[in-house]
């Protein structure tokens, strides 16, 4: 059987086993990054929320849509707050229909550790791309996900397409 190496993933694996966390809250850190950057995996920065590609992706064009208001509370979302992140919602789907051509997506969000959160105390909501066979033996046997393309190349063709759908 080949192997398949992504230290990365058990770097970030390991470090919930051993209970570490930064103090610091990535999401609160990626609203002050500037789009820009060629190390930022923001997308897209609106009024009360941005979206910002998911580091560690269950498929590629893995995005979340995020309060820029710290809380992890879905309750506690005003409407505006609230209105705000089912339009980027929707805005992001188009746009990764565009880029992507996927048959369908899982949309939602993980509210508390218990349901399933890497990261509980900033609220978001996943955007996951999915394609007919895209479970297939790598995941569910070798408990290992194959990902395609570079997550900097899919925030440039995201990028593009959100310029694309917004003129």
């Amino acid at each position: 059987m080949e192997k398949l190496w992504s230290p990365w993933r058990s770097l970030y694996i390991q470090s919930f086993k051993e209970g570490k966390k930064d103090d610091n809250c990535i999401f609160c850190n990626a609203v002050e990054e500037d789009l820009n950057s060629e190390s930022s995996l923001v997308v897209r920065k609106s009024k009360l929320t941005i979206t910002v590609l998911n580091l560690y992706p269950y498929n590629n064009g893995h995005l979340m849509v995020v309060p820029k208001r710290h809380l992890s509370d879905f309750l506690e979302l005003n409407p505006e707050e609230n209105a705000e992140v089912m339009s980027e919602l929707q805005l992001a789907l188009k746009c990764l229909k565009m880029i992507s051509k996927p048959d369908g997506f899982n949309v939602g969000a993980n509210i508390g550790k218990s349901s399933g959160a890497g990261i509980d105390d900033h609220l978001h909501f996943h955007i996951v791309p999915r394609w007919n066979g895209d479970t297939n033996f790598m995941p569910v046997l070798g408990e290992v996900k194959v990902l395609s393309q570079d997550l900097l190349q899919t925030k440039k063709e995201l990028i593009r397409a959100y310029e694309s759908v917004l003129s």
